[in-house]
């Protein structure tokens, strides 16, 4: 007999009720152990991709814990992605966690993109401040969140914005043609590296922040023009995202991890091609998301926030999560009861093959010493 039950929780939220073909928006799955209800719970949230059916799960339920794989209504849907609504729905899966029998303590677990989506929950929760979308107002049902008791970052980006400019091209000369490139700015130009140069490395970093705020002086401009003749938003697509130095250069922020990989392969190939976070959106989802000027999902203003016990975890053979984003999120945090740990493994901890049980026991044995 399995030690573990699954349960499947589907939800509506206080500004999305079900879809019309039937589903509800807010849905994950609830593990827990069959012996006992647990009286200590995880939630697990990301921006776009799927927890339902999260590693940890299993895990922290044979260690007799609850844990919640939950997915907002934009899951698979990140060109809609607006913040406020989001952590809404995060505060529908907390409450009915807080509603099953036994549940004294829950604690958010931010993993990878969902670290400072999670942070940004408990900042706001605890302490309202967050502002609505550009020319949106803020829905009453995001003053009115359930705070949670402590929180993990677990190989999370510092933000979606700072993670979106870490890694996008800033060799793109136009952005309605994806091919364009400037040689001078162009880290796959062998000229320039790898290694690269300190000056190199300065100049392309400032070209990067240039170009995030180039789109967003697009997107403010075009919002505007859209009001002028009656639309409200529009869609767009931001290519090239595959471009963060460290991925060529190991000397850079090093670490265990291998060079010349990405989470999409060759990171030359995966660059110049159809993929990559933040490709497809609407000028109100960028400004909400990946702008450096606007977005709320920024990690450090919320982390600040975050005064309950905290534990910031990364494994030291990440690809695309590095040594300084997790020392930056442990700097972040608002409270004075947090733990750094680094530890083996890959951004999903699929290797070494004992990498899931060996975090699985470090959260664990860090819960047990603070609820």
């Amino acid at each position: 007999m399995s030690r573990v039950e699954r349960e499947f929780v589907s939800l509506t939220s206080a500004t999305s009720t079900r879809n019309g073909a039937g589903f509800n928006p807010c849905q994950g799955l609830y593990c827990r152990p069959t012996s006992s209800p647990p009286t200590t719970v995880f939630i697990a949230t990301h921006y776009n991709v799927d927890f339902s059916e999260h590693y940890l799960g299993q895990y922290l339920a044979e260690r007799g814990f609850g844990f919640l794989g939950w997915n907002t209504r934009f899951r698979g849907n990140e060109a809609y992605f607006i913040l406020e609504h989001a952590l809404i729905d995060i505060g529908a899966g907390v409450s009915w966690l807080k509603a099953q029998p036994d549940v004294e303590n829950i604690i958010l677990i931010g993993n990878s993109g969902g670290g400072s989506l999670m942070a940004a929950y408990q900042s706001q929760a605890a302490n309202p401040n967050i502002s609505p979308t550009y020319d949106l107002k803020l829905p009453d049902a995001c003053l009115d969140l359930p705070a949670a008791d402590a929180y993990i970052s677990l190989n999370a980006h510092g933000g979606r914005p700072e993670v979106l400019t870490a890694w996008m091209d800033p060799s793109v000369v136009d952005e309605a043609d994806p091919t364009s490139v400037d040689d001078a700015i162009n880290m796959f130009n062998p000229e320039h590296g790898p290694p690269y140069s300190t000056e190199f490395i300065k100049t392309y970093r400032t070209a990067q922040r240039a170009r995030n705020e180039r789109i967003t002086d697009w997107a403010l401009t075009e919002l505007e023009r859209l009001k002028r003749i009656n639309w409200s938003d529009r869609p767009f697509l931001m290519c090239r995202t595959w471009a963060d130095l460290r991925l060529m250069d190991g000397s850079i922020d090093p670490s265990d991890r291998p060079v010349g990989v990405c989470y999409a392969g060759d990171p030359k190939r995966a660059n110049f091609s159809p993929r990559g976070i933040g490709l497809t959106n609407t000028l109100r989802t960028w400004l909400s998301m990946w702008s450096l000027r606007t977005s709320e999902c920024q990690g450090a203003k919320h982390l600040a926030n975050c005064h309950i016990p905290s534990l910031v975890i990364q494994s030291m053979s990440d690809t695309g999560v590095f040594p300084s984003d997790a020392e930056q999120i442990f700097a972040a945090i608002g409270s004075h009861d947090k733990k750094l740990a680094f530890i083996a493994g890959d951004h999903y901890l699929t290797a070494p093959a004992n990498a899931r049980d060996a975090v699985s026991d470090l959260i664990v044995a860090w819960t047990k010493s603070k609820v």
